[in-house]
């Protein structure tokens, strides 16, 4: 044996070993530890999948993209059809918007595995994604045209039609000028009404309270007060308390979930389907995992009121 081999034998085993360290910290919830351990490893040995596959992740989770893709790109370039990684690899590439590269990724695995469910799932949520991308070019005046459909056009209840005219809230624009506090503050605007103002905005992909958010660069929206629904009020504490960091969701489910500011199950159980749907990227993939994690515990989204 040369010496560059037994070099080269040496490394191995040393990448191995912080391999087996990593795994062992990952065990104990020690992620920032664990990613020491494999990055030591790629430095003894840069083809080390496991590695390269733990730190991806770990990169992925903590919303370093740019580092995340990097290493699930060097895991797909090295041969064969490492079926997670470029699963994992397709949902960062539409998270920033590359489609096509993300159709590539998921186009693979279907390739080698055409029955792959969430191969063809999550192929499904990017070419949604990307028809709606490639309909940018007028978007703008389009969405001005949106803002300004008079509040009269939607299918409202009586009630939330006559808070609205009464705060003088004509136009669908006038709502992404409000908070929740304001409407709720106002006499006979209560949760249902809310809820219904909310499910009509998210259908159009806004929220209310939007315009004040982005007047404000750099601001951090304060997450709106929201009373517990009747049907989870009897649901023990430290149930609606687990952290959402703490159950098994995909990235991209837990991504949108961070964007809405929703941290706990309480906070999930209060949501409605049109909420999260109104998020960038929360498909009908997504939406059937947060059900089924939901229903582990008992509960369900909110759904509004007749």
């Amino acid at each position: 044996m040369s010496n560059s081999e037994a070099n080269a034998t040496i490394n191995e085993r040393a990448a191995e070993e912080f391999y087996r360290k990593g795994v062992e910290a990952q065990q104990q919830g020690n992620e920032e530890k664990a990613a020491e351990f494999f990055e030591r490893a790629l430095r003894e040995n840069p083809d080390h999948e496991g590695a390269c596959f733990a730190l991806a992740k770990f990169y992925d989770r903590h919303a370093d993209d740019t580092r995340a893709i990097e290493l699930y790109e060097r895991l797909c370039a090295g041969g064969g059809v490492p079926a997670n990684a470029l699963i994992n690899l397709a949902v960062l590439y539409e998270d920033n918007n590359h489609y096509e590269e993300a159709r590539r990724c998921l186009q693979a695995v279907l390739n080698s595995n055409p029955n792959h469910a969430r191969a063809r799932l999550y192929l499904k949520d990017v070419e949604s994604a990307r028809s709606m991308f490639v309909e940018d070019d007028g978007r703008e005046d389009r969405r001005n045209a949106v803002l300004d459909t008079p509040i009269t056009d939607f299918e409202l209840s009586v009630r939330s039609r006559n808070c609205l005219k009464k705060m003088n809230i004509r136009v669908l624009g006038d709502l992404l000028r409000v908070s929740e506090a304001e409407l709720l503050s106002y006499k006979n605007f209560g949760e249902t009404s809310l809820n219904e103002i909310r499910s009509l905005l998210a259908s159009k992909g806004l929220r209310l309270g939007q315009a004040l958010e982005e007047s404000k660069p750099g601001a951090v929206a304060a997450a709106p007060v929201r009373t517990i629904p009747p049907e989870i009020a009897d649901v023990p504490n430290e149930v609606l308390s687990r952290r959402i960091e703490d159950m098994e969701l995909s990235v991209r489910s837990r991504k949108a979930l961070q964007r809405l500011n929703i941290a706990t199950i309480g906070e999930l159980a209060a949501r409605t389907e049109a909420e999260l749907l109104g998020c960038k990227n929360f498909g009908q993939t997504s939406l059937a995992e947060i059900k089924q994690m939901l229903a582990q515990f008992g509960l369900s989204l909110r759904k509004l009121e007749d």
